[in-house]
């Protein structure tokens, strides 16, 4: 489980990092909400723990910011300011949970478990990553208005890709997602993503499916 703790208060943010850190949480961390906000963009996170009162931009502009360009990972708030104005006011900007300083870390990590298990029973339709727009349900994938629809296969792998974004993903996580273990002769995966690369990427002049030599595949942002 990935976490993204935006927090400018160094101590407090070392509590949290520990302390998720032993509960076996991957966490990444800065100390700006501008920076948070390329971090969000560009990575996946299954939440994001985000301080109100930051140096660069507050906490509800960055979320409300998330919000109007679609991106809907959970936002766990946390703030000093206990005033019902100010929690109404995280409510309003697009957050999911509100927690007032100082707080019980175990209480901080009950929040994010319930927060977690909420979106897990949410159906996920859309998928984004830069300008690109994986519809599940429609089969459809959308960069710039443009509009191609995805055999399953297809599907399958700019799924793996989109969510995984911008981490590289194995040719051995692809082939199993797709197949299995009932492994296809010869490389069959290549002309599949020679397809995807097609319908994705040729019309335009950025290419986002970027090959890792004897590794895998990653999406890189334009």
């Amino acid at each position: 489980m990935k976490l993204l703790l935006i927090e400018d208060h160094r101590d407090i943010a070392g509590i949290i990092f520990d302390f998720f850190e032993l509960k076996g949480y991957t966490l990444d961390y800065t100390e700006t909400g501008q920076h948070g906000l390329s971090l969000v963009r560009n990575n996946h996170y299954d939440l994001l723990i985000l301080d109100v009162m930051l140096p660069d931009m507050d906490g509800f502009s960055l979320c409300r910011q998330l919000r109007e360009e679609g991106n809907g990972v959970p936002v766990l708030m946390l703030t000093a300011r206990d005033t019902r104005e100010d929690t109404l006011d995280g409510f309003a900007n697009g957050a999911d949970d509100y927690l007032i300083k100082p707080f019980d870390l175990d209480i901080l990590e009950a929040r994010i478990q319930a927060l977690l298990r909420r979106r897990c029973g949410q159906a996920v339709n859309v998928l984004n990553f830069d300008d690109l727009s994986l519809h599940l349900s429609r089969h459809e994938i959308c960069r710039r208005g443009n509009r191609v629809t995805l055999n399953p296969t297809q599907l399958t792998i700019m799924r793996l890709l989109i969510s995984r974004a911008p981490n590289i993903v194995t040719r051995e996580e692809i082939i199993r997602a797709v197949w299995g273990d009932d492994e296809p002769d010869g490389d069959i995966l290549r002309s599949h993503i020679y397809q995807l690369r097609t319908l994705v990427d040729k019309p335009f002049e950025h290419s986002y499916i970027k090959t890792i030599p004897k590794v895998g595949f990653q999406l890189v942002a334009a």
